[in-house]
């Protein structure tokens, strides 16, 4: 097998094995919730989420900044909601998330980093215009999931929340992540992203 092909497979794996340790706690999360209610859900969360974090470490020797940060805030947003008995502040929990993402992307836009880079480089090799678009395009997303989440929140059900949490924020992420391939492909260089020119066709 080539060794470009078999680097291509191990991404792909990677990226794999990213998702599914992204959706086992949403998955663990809302299936608590709909046998034992929202304090056994959210326990349940918090360790799920801590396991995925180990279970990642053991796979690529290395924590991610975003699954990192996710972890922090689970944790404490968790915990004060069972501590205190009070469900707002796992609801909150997205909002913060969200909202400190896209803010640290702009942030970073006026510092001149590409923090979204750091993320996406294995997969593609934009320029710097490309990359400071899509930045905005991310951090903007980000902003209005945060909006979002307060409008669910605050406005309808538990219930209601939890299948926002699980079946809508996911969906549209990966929605606008589609909705972006043909503005990536408009701006990808002509090596990879280790700056080796791509094979022609």
């Amino acid at each position: 097998m080539p060794e470009t092909e078999t680097v291509d497979r191990a991404r792909q794996y990677a990226q794999w094995r990213r998702f599914a340790m992204d959706l086992g706690p949403l998955v663990l999360f809302f299936g608590a919730f709909q046998y034992f209610g929202i304090f056994v859900a959210t326990g349940t969360f918090m360790v799920a989420v801590i396991a995925s974090l180990v279970v990642g470490y053991t796979f690529e020797r290395r924590i991610l900044p975003m699954p990192l940060v996710t972890c922090v805030l689970v944790i404490v947003f968790g915990g004060l909601t069972l501590y205190l008995r009070n469900d707002t502040f796992i609801k909150m929990k997205p909002t913060v998330l969200y909202a400190s993402f896209g803010l640290v992307l702009i942030g970073g836009l006026s510092f001149n980093r590409l923090f979204i880079k750091y993320v996406l480089a294995e997969a593609f090799n934009l320029s710097q215009r490309g990359w400071r678009r899509l930045t905005w395009r991310w951090a903007t997303f980000f902003l209005f999931l945060a909006a979002l989440n307060e409008v669910v929140w605050r406005h309808y059900s538990t219930a209601t929340w939890v299948w926002f949490k699980v079946a809508g924020v996911l969906p549209l992420t990966l929605l606008f992540a589609l909705l972006q391939i043909p503005f990536v492909m408009r701006h990808q260089l002509d090596t990879d992203p280790a700056g080796n020119p791509l094979p022609s066709e």
